[in-house]
């Protein structure tokens, strides 16, 4: 993958555009996977970078995560209220503090709460389970593989017979699988933001992101801006540039702050 390559061209149009859109998920991008998700806090130097970048007149910085926002606000120490889309964008939060959430219908309603009957028999066998709007979480990350798997078979066995099956979507992420109301992912959001834009005046566009979840939004901005992955090690992906957290992503948020700042 020729990263450099794809980065001097994005920072030199960077330099020249009117305005910018910086998207970013959150966990194991921005912050590193912890097993108390409570305790996933930023890696240090990320936050005065996005303070940096969120003061920028015409930049929009929006934090997209798969987190309940409730869960996720608190673990950011920032002097700006940022953008940020949760549950995969099932949820919304805008700078000046209005909310909205994009309804269930009943049978998802119905097929979450029969799903959400299997929680203790996760917890009995090492897992967590995380429940957010639209989706249940379950969790097997800091357990012995042979644990994991036997987790994996029998949460695969119950969703084989789930009633409502049809209602929900099996995702897998660094550490669990997520079953999701259908309707909302990362790559909509980045429709929907890139559409809220002035008509041709996006600017320049990048997302960061890590998981397979974030291949949605990779897609979705296929030949529009830049899709950068962040992760320790390499995974096949659509992006187009591979950073290695923390070092790699400071630098990026730091060339990027040092750039617009500059053009002001």
């Amino acid at each position: 993958m020729p990263d450099s390559i794809f980065l001097e061209d994005f920072w030199s149009a960077l330099a020249a555009a009117p305005r910018a859109v910086l998207l970013l998920d959150y966990d194991g991008t921005l912050a590193p996977f912890h097993i108390d998700p409570a305790q996933a806090r930023p890696y240090p130097g990320v936050e005065p970078l996005l303070n940096r970048i969120g003061r920028l007149p015409n930049d929009r910085l929006v934090i997209v995560s798969g987190r309940w926002l409730q869960d996720l606000r608190p673990l950011l120490t920032l002097d700006f209220e940022p953008e940020m889309w949760g549950c995969h964008g099932r949820e919304r939060r805008l700078p000046d503090g209005r909310d909205s959430l994009v309804p269930l219908s009943e049978a998802a309603v119905q097929a979450l709460a029969e799903a959400d009957g299997w929680a203790a028999t996760v917890c009995a066998l090492g897992g967590r389970v995380e429940r957010k709007p639209g989706s249940l979480a379950f969790h097997w990350r800091g357990l012995a593989p042979g644990h994991q798997r036997s987790l994996r078979r029998d949460l695969e066995a119950r969703f084989a017979v789930l009633a409502q099956a049809g209602e929900l979507l099996w995702h897998e992420f660094d550490g669990g699988i997520e079953l999701r109301a259908a309707g909302c992912d990362k790559g909509q959001v980045v429709d929907q933001v890139l559409a809220e834009q002035d008509a041709g005046q996006a600017g320049c566009v990048a997302y960061l992101g890590d998981d397979h979840t974030d291949e949605d939004a990779f897609r979705a901005l296929q030949g529009r801006g830049l899709r950068v992955l962040v992760r320790p090690k390499w995974r096949t992906t659509a992006a187009d540039v591979w950073l290695r957290p923390p070092d790699g992503l400071r630098e990026f948020l730091g060339r990027w702050a040092d750039i617009r700042e500059a053009a002001r």
